[in-house]
């Protein structure tokens, strides 16, 4: 039997290039929640960088309302309680699991969906209807939550005020922020018809 060969080099390189493309592919970053572009994605101003993740407010799926992650416990406590009573009564009296699809973000994953907002509508302005940017955004204050299924955000407008609780967007059935007054004031078209 003859000696083997060494293999070529460029088959050594291209080898080497599959296994580091496969390797790429075990990235931990979630679908759709990139790193945003700029200071706020981190760097030279003390911000935070790489992959937004769960100390960012990011959910991979809804949660339970009593989950311990930021998303939950970085909610003002007023609004967190009344989140937390609200859910209880949805499920024993009506059998409607409330959960949250979005809760408490950082500035950094509020901008970041602002800017992708911003790409997909084209214009600041439409962006605007849909998300806040991260300076003026109630998620970054912990003084809103998105809630899902369709008939859980459902029950929350129709009873959520009876909790304390009140849906602030026509365009948003998924929003709500704690009461602050007797009652909720009227909804307003969106987000950009909101003064802040």
């Amino acid at each position: 039997m003859a000696p083997s060969k060494p293999l070529p080099r460029i088959v050594f390189a291209v080898g080497l290039a599959a296994l580091l493309a496969v390797g790429g592919c075990g990235s931990t970053t979630l679908p759709g929640v990139g790193t945003p572009a700029g200071p706020a994605a981190g760097g030279s101003d003390g911000t935070p960088s790489g992959p937004l993740g769960a100390a960012d407010g990011v959910l991979p799926d809804s949660i339970s309302v009593d989950t311990d992650t930021p998303a939950i416990t970085k909610l003002q406590p007023e609004l967190r309680r009344a989140l937390q009573t609200a859910a209880t009564a949805a499920r024993d009296d009506r059998g409607v699991e409330i959960r949250v699809t979005s809760g408490w973000r950082s500035a950094r994953y509020q901008q970041s969906l602002y800017d992708d907002a911003v790409r997909k509508y084209g214009s600041e302005a439409e962006a605007r209807r849909t998300v806040a940017d991260g300076a003026t955004s109630e998620h970054v204050r912990g003084e809103a939550v998105d809630v899902g299924p369709t008939d859980a955000a459902d029950w929350m407008t129709r009873f959520g005020e009876d909790y304390g609780l009140c849906r602030v967007y026509a365009n948003e059935m998924w929003h709500f922020e704690a009461k602050t007054g007797g009652q909720c004031a009227p909804m307003v078209d969106d987000a950009a018809s909101r003064s802040r």
